[in-house]
């Protein structure tokens, strides 16, 4: 496989590949007509529907404070991504500092107050001393943030992804890393949060991704990484079963099946068309029913 190519500030990508580009590069979408992500895979289905998809797209999505501690902690693991700037400011809510801080956001850089600064130091630390992440991240064992753009055999749909980190290996499977903070990387707590957020999804769109452009000779697997977000900062490597990858791909397909007949008719229905019959809690008729036997 060929380096990856890098985009200049403004340029349509048009062929599949491996490309190195911005986030901002990513998030506008460089291909031409446009093309499906991860994340709009997911926003195209339920409990999502395509109305809302669409109004995403159109409307983007403002950087949210809640979002900063991931991205730093992004940049302080991978070495790349948005810069960190510690604003050591006594107050955060004065006229000036507010409008220092929406300067920093429009650079595309990540503000954090001191202890969150320290925060995201500590979180690395402890995630690189993790006796399986640790190696997983070792410098100059993978790629950080490679952009992959390929057409869907199936549907015929334009796909891109942006990697937190790939690891290749001759002879080797190729290991697709995702580096996810969150509130809880207990084990019992992760099915919910996998479902919730559907990150099987993702997990299918990705290994598609690297399978289509020629980067997983061998077969590729999907590792996801989960560091929390408080003191001791835990973690958590995990890998989906068989057969919730099945349940991932099936979606994959499916959403990218809804996203070519939207395109095509120019039409982005919301939940139903129909008029839907919905019931009352189970809990409640099962309550009534008792109460009136």
């Amino acid at each position: 496989m060929s380096a990856p190519t890098t985009l200049p500030d403004v340029t349509l990508v048009t062929q599949p590949g491996v490309y190195e580009m911005t986030a901002q590069q990513y998030h506008t979408d460089p291909v031409p007509g446009g093309s499906l992500s991860s994340t709009g895979t997911r926003k195209l289905l339920p409990p999502s529907c395509p109305a809302k998809f669409r109004h995403w797209l159109d409307e983007g999505q403002d950087p949210k404070k809640e979002f900063d501690l991931g991205h730093a902690a992004h940049r302080e693991v991978l070495g790349v991504g948005a810069r960190v700037v510690l604003v050591e400011r006594p107050r955060w809510d004065t006229n000036e500092v507010k409008a220092e801080v929406a300067a920093i956001r429009t650079r595309g850089d990540v503000p954090l107050k001191r202890a969150e600064y320290d925060q995201v130091k500590a979180m690395a630390k402890v995630l690189l001393e993790h006796p399986i992440a640790g190696p997983l991240f070792e410098p100059g064992r993978g790629v950080a943030e490679q952009t992959l753009v390929w057409q869907c055999q199936r549907t015929g749909v334009w796909c891109r992804a942006m990697l937190d980190w790939l690891v290749r290996a001759e002879g080797r499977r190729t290991l697709i890393i995702d580096y996810k903070s969150c509130t809880s990387a207990a084990p019992d707590d992760l099915p919910r949060v996998i479902h919730q957020r559907s990150y099987h999804v993702q997990d299918a769109h990705y290994r598609d991704g690297v399978e289509a452009t020629g980067l997983a000779p061998h077969g590729a697997a999907f590792v996801f990484v989960y560091q929390e977000k408080t003191p001791p900062y835990a973690v958590t490597v995990t890998q989906l079963p068989a057969l919730d990858q099945t349940i991932g791909t099936d979606l994959c397909h499916q959403a990218r099946t809804l996203y070519r007949q939207c395109m095509e008719s120019g039409r982005w229905p919301g939940y139903s068309d129909d008029i839907e019959i919905i019931s009352l809690p189970p809990y409640v008729q099962r309550q009534y029913m008792e109460d009136h036997q």
